[in-house]
C-alpha cells in the first residue's frame, strides 16, 4: 500500500510541475485582487473626514500685454 502511495505522489509531482508556474501566477493574481478588494471595503467603511476649509493655492497674477500678441 505504501508503494502505491509513493508512486501516486511521484506521478502527481511529475504532472504538477508543468502546471506550477501557471498555479503560482494565478495565486499571485488572486492575492492582489483580494488585497485591493479589502482595501476598497476598508475605505468605504471609514467615516469621511469633516470637510475642511477650501485649499488656497498661492500664486501671482500676470497682466497680459495686448501689444505682445502675435497675429
Amino acid at each position: 500500500m505504501s508503494e502505491l502511495a509513493l508512486i501516486l505522489v511521484v506521478v502527481i509531482v511529475i504532472l504538477g510541475i508543468r502546471k506550477l508556474p501557471e498555479l503560482t501566477r494565478s495565486a499571485g493574481k488572486a492575492a492582489r485582487i483580494l488585497k485591493s478588494e479589502s482595501r476598497t471595503l476598508k475605505d468605504q467603511d471609514a467615516p469621511d473626514p469633516a470637510p475642511s476649509a477650501p485649499r488656497i493655492v498661492p500664486g501671482t497674477v500676470v497682466d497680459r500685454d495686448d501689444s505682445a500678441r502675435r497675429p
